[in-house]
């Protein structure tokens, strides 16, 4: 412990027990941020009249100095100690050791945090925009490849790969518009709180959260300072995006595998076997989709950690807050590594042309019976469902169907066998006559698959817009705060001369 906080209540700690409770090295990713709640608190001292003009102009030179050139690390238990060890060595206890009135470590680090995340999100968030763009770009150019669609993990129905890239855009939207709600509960502050109660100087809460950027408080202090719900809000938040992104690698893993052969993977996101050299292992997204697990486990870590403490701080905070920083720093890496590979895929040509692809356009000659043969539909089922059954026991494929055939299989169904035209026929198992029928809202369809595309630019532009503007207002008011602490800390360099 600092010796600040020494020889009134406690005696002198040993350097071991120290570097035991010490958070300082994982605190050099707020540091920054401290310094700022610093200034913007002294300021607020200064104009609320609780400090002099003087005093808070010196603190504040010291401050200036500080952000200019970071001091090294030293051995004290976190950065909130090291910025006023710091200060104090500067201007001297009697104005120095003002910088922590009105305020505790307690709020302060709630509010670095939350300064730090706001950022972090807002980077995520044009990651993920950024591979969303990929998506796109990828699905115009395969408006009209088709694929085979799966369920159980069994060829079902043809799609097209456009169709199902604008599936994963929009789960990708579903994680944006969650990380852009939290950010709004993110962006309040819980400077002023205190270490619980807040103060019995006149302070303003207010101006310090205007100075740092923040849309508003966290208004109770008692939850200002034990609240780490947003920390594990944005866990969960990274948690269902990882299980998104380990899907969506898990498809071009399968994909890309000789037995399905329906992507290429660039080579320089795989390697080869050091003793099959056939082999073309897809390392990258192995990597990606292993790694979403820490993401998980990290959650998991942090949600143990919060479960059972009692209200308002705790140390067992600082052990969480790592947690979310690591989360972070794999999502990010893993969506950069990941618009890459996207960008980069193939899809392999005459995919379509294998002869168990026919077998896709069974739901549609059911549907065919229906509409042209008044064929219920659970009994179109059952006669399409014969007909495939003995055309696999015959070593054959729904292209080897015929109208007889068909006819002879439904007698065993109906009253009496169906006589089926060959152009209906022959219609219904076409599998482009398969994606271009299904228009409904949201099918494979081309119309339908352009549609999409177009209104999912338009969000793309919505999302970086966001962006964008939350960036500038954080970039003003830090902005005003620098020219505020300028300002007072060169009446300080004046008096000097």
């Amino acid at each position: 412990m600092s010796d600040l906080l020494r020889g009134g209540r406690l005696a002198p700690s040993r350097k071991e027990i120290i570097e035991f409770v010490s958070s300082i090295k994982c605190d050099e990713k707020i540091l920054r941020h401290i310094i700022d709640i610093n200034r913007a608190h002294v300021i607020m001292l200064v104009e609320k009249k609780i400090i002099g003009k003087n005093d808070g102009s010196k603190i504040l030179g010291a401050l200036q100095d500080l952000k200019e050139k970071t001091a090294p690390l030293l051995d004290v238990e976190d950065a909130h100690m090291l910025i006023e060890e710091e200060v104090i060595r500067k201007v001297g206890l009697e104005i120095g050791g003002n910088l922590n009135l009105a305020k505790s470590r307690n709020d302060q680090v709630a509010t670095a945090i939350r300064m730090e995340l706001r950022i972090e999100i807002l980077n995520l968030i044009d990651l993920v925009v950024d591979l969303q763009e990929s998506l796109l770009n990828l699905a115009e150019k395969n408006i009209e490849t088709i694929i085979p669609g799966y369920t159980h993990l069994q060829q079902a129905q043809p799609t097209t790969f456009a169709h199902y890239l604008l599936a994963q855009f929009d789960i990708l939207e579903r994680s944006l518009w969650r990380f852009i709600e939290i950010y709004r509960r993110i962006n309040l502050s819980p400077m002023g709180a205190g270490a619980l109660a807040t103060s019995s100087f006149p302070i303003s809460r207010e101006r310090v959260a205007e100075l740092l950027g923040f849309e508003g408080l966290i208004e109770n202090s008692l939850d200002a300072v034990s609240s780490r719900d947003f920390l594990l809000e944005t866990l969960a938040a990274l948690s269902i995006f990882a299980v998104d992104l380990s899907r969506f690698a898990e498809d071009l893993i399968i994909w890309s595998s000789m037995e399905f052969s329906i992507l290429e993977i660039p080579d320089e996101f795989t390697s080869t076997s050091s003793i099959m050299p056939q082999k073309k292992n897809p390392e990258v997204l192995e990597i990606i989709r292993a790694r979403m697990s820490h993401i998980l486990g990290d959650f998991a870590a942090s949600s143990t950690i919060m479960k059972a403490l009692p209200s308002t701080y705790n140390m067992d905070f600082q052990e969480a807050t790592p947690k979310l920083w690591d989360a972070i720093k794999t999502m990010k890496e893993s969506l950069r590594m990941l618009s890459e590979v996207v960008g980069n895929l193939k899809v392999k040509e005459n995919i379509m042309s294998r002869p168990l692809t026919s077998f896709l356009a069974a739901t549609e000659l059911a549907n065919m019976l229906v509409r042209n043969y008044e064929v219920s539909f659970r009994t179109a089922h059952k006669i399409v469902g014969a007909l495939v059954k003995v055309l696999i026991e015959n070593g054959k494929t729904l292209l080897d169907a015929t109208p007889e055939l068909l006819s002879e299989v439904s007698n065993s169904f109906l009253q009496k066998p169906l006589v089926i035209k060959s152009e209906d026929l022959e219609k219904a198992i076409d599998l482009k006559s398969f994606i271009e029928s299904h228009s409904v809202r949201g099918g494979p369809s081309k119309r339908e698959v352009e549609r999409m595309i177009y209104h999912r630019k338009s969000l793309l532009h919505q999302f970086r817009s966001e962006v964008s503007s939350r960036r500038k207002k954080i970039e003003d008011s830090i902005g005003m705060l620098d020219s505020l602490s300028n300002f007072y800390a060169a009446q300080e360099n004046n008096r000097k001369i």
